[in-house]
């Protein structure tokens, strides 16, 4: 008699589409597709010296560049990409450049897609804005395009990014040991997720702390966006 295997939940699932590279707009930042001819210059200039800091590229497969030519040849690869599909960062101010995110390892017929290639120039770092740049994409990602899963995966050594993805609400899955040789050296890389499920508690936290009344005049945070997750939804 054969015996009953255990199987994963069925599901009605219906495969979605690729993003496509339509802007993605906020109160503080817009993203919009790659364009090498007017964002190369203005990104070198807030990630390079003497206004930029070299060191957001240390954990980068490419970068730092020896000239603004230089990232121009590596966003105009960019902008004939569909996976990673690179977006420009701008300030919704006066849409300077001021950093990239990418989606990737897009895969449509699973409901899988990350987000990665991102940095933050010196203008960008620490900003609402750098955190709203984040919630575009997820919201876009779950909320628009129908994925069931939301990735983001770093060197397992960069704290900092270690940092921000647990900020932003997704779970540590693990480390893959000897992931990627990137730059000459090994690259143990960390991965988290969000799924669809987790998504409405973390959407939810990421729009009360985007609220005007989230930041006192000196532009501080009055609650911190861990903390925002711990509420429960009004109704609960």
């Amino acid at each position: 008699m054969a015996t009953q295997r255990e199987l994963g939940a069925e599901l009605a699932w219906t495969p979605v589409e690729a993003p496509t590279g339509e802007s993605l707009t906020g109160a503080h930042v817009l993203l919009r597709r790659v364009n090498a001819d007017r964002d190369a210059a203005p990104l070198y200039e807030v990630s390079h010296p003497p206004h930029g800091d070299p060191a957001i590229w240390s954990y980068l497969p490419e970068g730092p560049f020896e000239s603004p030519a230089r990232l121009e040849e590596s966003l105009r690869e960019a902008e004939r990409s569909a996976d990673p599909l690179r977006y420009t960062i701008v300030r919704a101010s006066d849409h300077r450049p001021l950093g990239t995110a990418s989606y990737l390892r897009i895969t449509p017929e699973f409901g899988v897609i990350e987000i990665g290639h991102i940095w933050f120039g010196t203008p960008l770092q620490r900003t609402t804005g750098a955190t709203e740049a984040i919630f575009l994409l997820a919201r876009h990602a779950f909320d628009e395009l129908g994925y069931r899963r939301l990735e983001w995966k770093c060197n397992a050594l960069n704290a900092a990014s270690r940092r921000a993805a647990e900020r932003f609400g997704f779970t540590f899955e693990g480390v893959f040991r000897q992931h990627q040789v990137i730059k000459g050296r090994n690259r143990d890389t960390a991965w988290y997720s969000i799924l669809d499920r987790e998504w409405p508690a973390v959407r939810a936290a990421f729009l009360a702390w985007l609220e005007p009344d989230n930041f006192d005049s000196d532009g501080r945070q009055r609650r911190s966006l861990t903390e925002l997750r711990k509420i429960p939804p009004t109704g609960a």
